[in-house]
């Protein structure tokens, strides 16, 4: 079994991270910009979806208003 050697383990991460392509900062705020917005999407989605079942039952059981 090889033996961890911490040194050369800082060795490897440094190499790693050297390969990383990073976004720009423009990329990063694009991005954002969409998670932001479709998670705004997907909320009112779901209040429609959870408006329209609590209508219908209300209409069918006659409570929940």
């Amino acid at each position: 079994m090889a033996r961890f050697d911490p040194v050369q383990y800082v060795r490897d991460v440094k190499t790693e991270v050297a390969r990383v392509t990073w976004p720009s900062r423009k990329e990063t705020l694009i991005t954002t910009g969409l998670v932001l917005a479709l998670s705004a999407l997907a909320a009112v989605f779901f209040l429609v979806v959870d408006k329209l079942i609590q209508l219908a039952m209300s209409l069918l059981f006659g409570f929940g208003v």
